[in-house]
């Protein structure tokens, strides 16, 4: 049985996908990177707003095309999309031979096989993940759901309520992956900061991080979707201390004027989001911070979309992307009044993202000069370089650095010492440095320190 898996949207999306691939393995599946070399296509759909449903649905319908053609036999859809409109797309695309969520993974892998006629047999509480992202990082998914109550969001209809994964379900699961080769984990969550508390009333956060940190051949270790509300001393401790923790922290805040963080229900103002900013900064020297932003929410002014200009300009966060205003049904945000237009949407967010360019540049330039840790992911043949990400950046969303080629070719999956020669908006430009690795650096070169401010 030879299956084609496509996934769409979010990191959380490709481990459900590696659960579901591994399962499907252990049932003797092969997986082909082509649709059109499949007997079946399975489809790991997105739903969280209006354009991920789109590409979604194109999907679905391609592939029901190759069905009706005789290319494929079996067309299946599960994940987001499938869990939110489940009776609408029986109705309105029946020819899928069936339509599954996202909860219950050990389920839907017994559910496929059944469907296609394969043995089936689950061992453990979950099969082992066949890793999808290149070799040398991975997803760890620490937790699943949502409760918070933000206006806009329809992630808790979607997957539910808030659930954290045990630490040793997570540590055990990371020694596998380390074991296939993988040097960073990348924590994710719908909110990772929050994570234990529905285990036993605390954050065991800093216990996670302190226990992956203990995992030979893990040698970063990077956190994302840090809901600024939760984020709390202890937590900033865990995230300086850890030596294998990169400093950088992905926490979205969505917006920043007062009258916006009430209306999307955000629990925070301002204030706090600029004290906690720089109590970050301070707390951890030259950490990185990344954010996520909407524009044209329901009601927001020229007035606030000002203020949020202002502190994108002030270089709070030095990695930053925008989103527009997605209208989502079953949402409390869904039937605001003052809905902003399309077309000032797309203006605002064209301002945000030119102007974080401008922050972005600025904070390469100061990287000219010194000596950093990367990390190279690829070789461009047609353009003769590497490209690779230093801990400041996370893999298909953040900075690369270029690195040209050398005699020698540099270990893809492996760490470089690169001195920046020069920047661009989001690259920075790299040159080899003729030793193996920093620790032969004179203690000087390895890293030089940027001012802070005194906390």
């Amino acid at each position: 049985m030879k299956i084609n898996l496509i996934t769409l949207g979010c990191p959380k999306n490709i481990v459900d996908s590696e659960v579901l691939q591994g399962g499907l393995q252990a049932c003797g599946v092969e997986f082909v990177q082509q649709a059109q070399e499949a007997e079946a296509v399975i489809i790991n759909t997105c739903g969280f707003i209006e354009s991920a449903k789109e590409e979604s649905i194109d999907t679905i319908l391609q592939a029901v095309a190759l069905k009706k053609s005789g290319r494929v036999r079996r067309v299946f859809v599960t994940g987001c999309l499938s869990e939110r409109y489940a009776p609408e797309l029986r109705r309105e695309i029946p020819e899928v031979d069936a339509y599954f969520g996202n909860r219950d993974l050990p389920g839907i892998i017994k559910s496929l096989a059944q469907q296609l006629r394969l043995k089936y047999e689950l061992l453990g509480e979950r099969p082992e993940r066949s890793v999808l992202t290149p070799k040398h990082y991975a997803y760890l998914k620490i937790s699943e759901g949502c409760e918070h109550p933000c206006t806009f969001c329809a992630i808790p209809a979607i997957r539910g309520k808030f659930r954290s994964t045990p630490i040793s379900v997570l540590v055990n699961e990371a020694h596998l992956l380390a074991e296939k080769g993988v040097k960073e984990l990348i924590l994710v969550a719908q909110d990772s900061t929050q994570y234990g508390l529905d285990l036993n009333g605390q954050q065991q956060l800093p216990a996670l991080l302190h226990a992956l940190g203990k995992i030979d051949g893990i040698e970063w270790i990077r956190l994302m979707y840090a809901y600024p509300y939760h984020l709390n001393e202890e937590i900033i401790t865990a995230l300086a201390a850890g030596p294998k923790i990169v400093k950088y922290l992905d926490m979205p805040v969505q917006h920043v004027s007062d009258r916006m963080l009430k209306r999307m229900a955000r629990r925070v103002n301002r204030q706090f989001t600029e004290d906690l900013t720089a109590h970050l900064h301070c707390a951890i020297p030259e950490l990185v911070l990344r954010t996520s932003l909407i524009v044209g929410f329901p009601g927001e002014t020229e007035n606030d979309f000002q203020e949020l200009y202002d502190f994108v300009t002030a270089g709070h966060f030095e990695r930053l992307g925008v989103f527009t205003y997605s209208q989502e049904e079953s949402t409390p945000a869904y039937n605001f009044s003052e809905q902003v237009p399309e077309e000032i949407k797309r203006e605002r967010y064209d301002v945000l993202m030119q102007t974080q360019r401008e922050v972005a540049a600025a904070w390469n330039e100061r990287q000219i000069g010194r000596v950093l840790r990367v990390l190279i992911e690829e070789y461009d043949a047609s353009e003769s370089v590497y490209r690779g990400r230093t801990e400041w950046d996370c893999p298909e969303i953040d900075h690369t650095v270029i690195v040209p080629a050398v005699e020698g070719r540099l270990q893809i999956g492996e760490f470089h010492s690169i001195r920046i020669a020069a920047a661009q908006d989001y690259d920075l430009i790299g040159e080899v440095l003729q030793v193996d690795s920093l620790s032969s650096l004179p203690p000087a070169a390895r890293k030089r320190r940027l001012p802070v401010l005194a906390c």
